[in-house]
């Protein structure tokens, strides 16, 4: 995220003028998902992306010219990736639609773009509307995004520009170990808690903070639950996951998943109901945990949970 907008100051900074594009809605298959950022600078950098394809080169064609004419105020454009289109035709075929305004930056916003960049506050949201960009703070935004579109003059997009999905991993194993390292790579905030001290594969992970945990049935004191979390249980054996799994219940959660073979949750979730744990809560849980691409080796299992869980937090 800072990257993207550290181009952007370095561009400015050596005297060039930069047109940066911004997704501010994505409907069904659009490529261009909402947050997708590109700039184009008189320089000739091209840095980002919209979606790609044909859209893409059509609108660094747009931005190059209005490079040249300096556009006064933002703009939006709609583009419907649909050949019947009667109008705003992107010249994709992918079907669905994106929104994408249109802002002129040069030495004038220097100094918003700098605050932009060494931003680490977790209440700074960036707002993109009709008047331009600024920095501000929203202390109970919940959601990455909030969107309004009230019609073609008037827009507005409130961005958690310090926004990251927070994974909390119980069990320090091998997998763990995987699965810290690529999921701190893509954007998530990594946590593992384990009640085994010195173990080898938490000493080599540099991808996580870890918190020891003496005692699991008192896992709630260690853990902050809410929509923003994502919890991964594998921990060393059965009873341990069991004990793990019925408290995480009880809390709020955006994703909760336990990793085992599909025997071990049968007999597991038999057990549960039969101490009076609803089966539509259990339902909540992801397991057999990940994707099912026959995964064998940490790094393969690690991957299909990551790829599980980037679907549950694109897709809800």
């Amino acid at each position: 995220m800072h990257q993207f907008w550290y181009q952007i100051e370095s561009e400015i900074n050596h005297g060039n003028k930069v047109m940066l594009m911004y997704v501010l809605e994505s409907i069904g298959s659009s490529p261009g998902r909402q947050g997708f950022k590109m700039l184009v600078s008189s320089s000739g950098l091209i840095y980002g992306s919209i979606g790609g394809g044909m859209m893409e080169h059509k609108l660094v064609e747009l931005c190059r010219d209005c490079l040249i004419k300096h556009p006064e105020h933002p703009f939006m454009k709609r583009q419907v990736h649909q050949a019947d289109s009667a109008a705003d035709r992107s010249g994709m075929i992918c079907s669905g639609e994106q929104t994408i305004a249109f802002y002129f930056l040069d030495n004038k916003s220097f100094r918003m773009i700098t605050s932009i960049v060494h931003s680490s506050d977790p209440e700074d949201v960036l707002v993109v509307n009709e008047i331009g960009i600024s920095l501000e703070k929203r202390a109970r935004l919940q959601s990455q995004y909030l969107l309004d579109l009230s019609n073609k003059q008037r827009w507005s997009l409130v961005e958690k520009i310090n926004f990251r999905p927070f994974l909390n991993i119980l069990g320090g194993g091998h997998v763990s170990l995987a699965l810290s390292k690529f999921a701190s790579q893509v954007g998530f905030s990594v946590t593992v808690f384990d009640d085994r001290k010195n173990l080898n594969t938490v000493e080599r992970n540099d991808s996580a903070h870890f918190v020891f945990v003496p005692d699991y049935e008192k896992i709630l004191d260690y853990i902050d639950p809410g929509q923003n979390r994502y919890f991964v249980i594998m921990s060393f054996g059965y009873r341990s996951d069991k004990i793990l799994l019925q408290q995480l219940l009880t809390c709020d959660f955006k994703y909760l998943g336990m990793i085992g073979s599909q025997r071990k949750v049968d007999q597991l979730f038999a057990e549960m109901q039969s101490e009076g744990i609803p089966k539509l809560k259990l339902e909540q849980v992801h397991t057999p945990i990940g994707l099912p691409i026959f995964s064998k080796t940490p790094e393969e299992i690690a991957i299909s949970i990551l790829a599980e869980m980037i679907c549950v937090k694109n897709t809800s």
